[in-house]
């Protein structure tokens, strides 16, 4: 078995691909366990955010994976391989430690990568498709995101997709604070939102969720209220500016419904930050006049002017990470050899209890102590010693002085004692 990573992430495909492959959350435990039964794969566990699907999962055969997960989506293998990339095992145990820590994110160092692969651990475990490496593989990347946060300045000055948010609708509108706005979700990312925006006072907040009482306790924290979320089309001529990340399937703002919106509003201008994957907002309504729609691809551009200021903490980062790496592989290459110590031990220990059980015979007898002992010392010492001797008396050839330098260095001798 060897530890794989395949996916694709915003480097490497556009939005309108990565919608296509993201996975429903509610869904995810049902994907894993259909993944390792379906397939030769034999722990899983998956991570999809906004920004990347990917599939982390031990198999001999990576290309079982990548056939489910074409499959799983009903797309054609072909139309998203040019997106795709499989890391073998050093690579992907590298690629974890890396997304963890916030070096492949859109905002490099961002902290919110972290609660998503921890979910996706959780999630891994309530599916059952964890296995031992696996497990031991998670417990170490968190183990690096922790070190890599605490010794580095990689999160230092970070520009969140919340913050950039933020400064697209400034670049629209000079205040924020002459603006309302209408946040539809009420997960972490929504949340993270409310708190930028709150901060500027905007005239009004308000929270639209499926579920109602997530959606108040958000818009108490932020002297907001709250609508539901079939009230949205009605309502959304009231609003300046548009938040929306949920975990619907399909589009809930569609363009019918922001045409008339904008004839509401006699035309006045509206911002709409979509950070949802699949998208909230249908894409046709960036093509209106009157309206400024951004995706989390657009928002990258924005954080991206933080990323020079970071170069610094990230060599330093991926100094930790490497050597991070090469020990988990010493732990997974020790791993190998668990079944030889555990023979190795047990076989002593059975020479170990035969050589016992015939002193204790022998001191009930009411033999000398002295000698009995003497018994003991010396067959432990012959039947440990019958192997190795075995070994080198065996050597024929060219093999002696390679059997010696072997029993040598098990037994650290040296050749001048």
């Amino acid at each position: 078995m060897q530890l794989f990573a395949l996916g694709l992430n915003h480097h490497t495909a556009p939005l309108s691909i990565r919608e296509q492959v993201a996975f429903r959350p509610e869904r995810l435990v049902q994907a894993l366990a259909d993944l390792v039964q379906a397939k030769p794969v034999k722990e899983a566990a998956i991570l999809s955010t906004c920004n990347r699907t990917e599939l982390y999962f031990a198999t001999q055969q990576p290309q079982h994976a990548a056939d489910w997960f074409a499959e799983y989506h009903r797309v054609a293998l072909k139309d998203i391989s040019p997106y795709l990339y499989t890391f073998p095992q050093r690579d992907a145990i590298r690629h974890v430690f890396r997304v963890a820590s916030g070096l492949d994110s859109m905002v490099i160092g961002e902290p919110q990568i972290l609660g998503q692969m921890k979910d996706a651990v959780r999630q891994a475990e309530e599916a059952g498709t964890l296995g031992a490496t696996m497990h031991k593989l998670f417990q170490r990347t968190f183990s690096v995101a922790k070190e890599v946060r605490s010794t580095t300045a990689i999160g230092a000055n970070i520009v969140s997709m919340a913050a950039a948010a933020v400064h697209l609708s400034e670049r629209i509108f000079e205040r924020v604070s002459d603006q309302k706005v209408l946040f539809v979700g009420a997960g972490e990312m929504i949340e993270l939102c409310a708190a930028h925006f709150g901060g500027a006072k905007p005239r009004r907040l308000t929270i639209a969720n499926r579920t109602q009482s997530r959606a108040e306790d958000l818009a108490a924290r932020f002297g907001g209220d709250v609508l539901r979320l079939d009230q949205v089309g009605e309502a959304l001529a009231g609003y300046d500016i548009v938040v929306s990340c949920t975990g619907s399937p399909l589009p809930i703002i569609g363009l019918g419904m922001v045409e008339r919106a904008l004839k509401a509003r006699r035309h006045r201008p509206m911002v709409m930050v979509d950070l949802a994957v699949p998208r909230d907002i249908e894409a046709e309504v960036a093509g209106l006049d009157d309206v400024f729609l951004y995706t989390v691809d657009d928002l990258a551009q924005v954080v991206d002017s933080g990323l020079e200021s970071r170069q610094a903490a990230v060599v330093e980062a991926e100094t930790i990470i490497d050597e991070r790496v090469d020990g988990f592989l010493h732990w997974l290459d020790s791993r190998d050899t668990v079944p030889t110590i555990r023979a190795l031990r047990s076989h002593a220990d059975e020479l170990r209890r035969a050589e016992l059980e015939r002193a204790m015979r022998l001191l009930s007898r009411g033999d000398d102590p002295q000698q009995v002992l003497e018994a003991l010392s010396h067959g432990l010492t012959n039947k440990f010693m019958h192997a190795p001797t075995r070994f080198l008396n065996d050597a024929e050839g060219d093999q002696r002085g390679d059997s010696a330098e072997l029993v040598q260095r098990i037994f650290n001798l040296h050749r001048d004692h």
